[in-house]
């Protein structure tokens, strides 16, 4: 049994769905503070004059613990302004015309107010477009108890599961020995060497969302995720 757990993105890069597909059961950690300028209200997209990001624009307390699944939208104009960025930079894309009304779809349906949800929404949508089974499960389904790491022990463990699977970023943090001593192996994930495709506006980019891997590589998208 692997499990990987990340707090929830908006529109992730391919590297956030190669984990996911990579595990058993994916656990949206949505519990966690929500932090500015960071990934979860926003990604980036390809423009002819360079990267553009799509921001979903959220109500922040100030310094107030906010928690990511308490996170509100401020606008609900934003599916329409995104939508709109996303038609004008891909709609010359080989497979725009194949995914474009999928799409169309997932943003006029996205009303929701919490972000977890929104996040959620595209989450659970992608990864059935790119033929992903994995199991999702929220973070409140659980009893946490502990620091950081004993909480994300706490969620494997009550899974069954035989593999942790982490993003590098967790390396400087991650108690990874209390892992082993619960005869559970952690599984560090490599976003190096990802294969290029053939992209609209050069130079290429690794790091933007999803959806420009599958507006220009289309039901071959599967292919350029490293563990598919």
């Amino acid at each position: 049994m692997k499990v990987f757990i990340s707090q929830s993105n908006y529109i992730p890069w391919k590297g956030y769905f190669d984990a996911i597909q990579r595990a058993d059961v994916f656990v949206l950690y949505d519990e966690m503070q929500y932090t500015k300028r960071d990934w979860r209200n926003r990604n980036q997209i390809k423009t002819p004059n360079g990267l553009k990001w799509l921001s979903i624009p959220v109500q922040v307390k100030g310094k107030y613990f906010q928690k990511i699944n308490e996170t509100l939208v401020a606008d609900q104009k934003w599916p329409q302004k995104h939508w709109q960025n996303i038609v004008q930079n891909y709609q010359k894309a080989p497979f725009f015309p194949e995914y474009g009304p999928l799409f169309e779809a997932l943003y006029l349906s996205a009303t929701d107010d919490h972000l977890s949800q929104i996040n959620y929404h595209f989450l659970k949508a992608i990864a059935e477009t790119l033929g992903i089974t994995t199991c999702f499960r929220w973070s409140s389904e659980f009893d946490l108890q502990g620091d950081k790491s004993e909480k994300l022990l706490h969620i494997c463990k009550t899974l069954q599961a035989t593999h942790y699977i982490s993003g590098p970023s967790a390396q400087g943090y991650l108690e990874e020995g209390l892992f082993y001593k619960n005869e559970i192996e952690v599984l560090w994930m490599d976003y190096s060497g990802y294969a290029e495709y053939a992209q609209l506006f050069s130079p290429f980019e690794h790091n933007v969302s999803i959806l420009d891997l599958l507006f220009n590589a289309g039901p071959e998208a599967g292919a350029y995720l490293k563990y598919f």
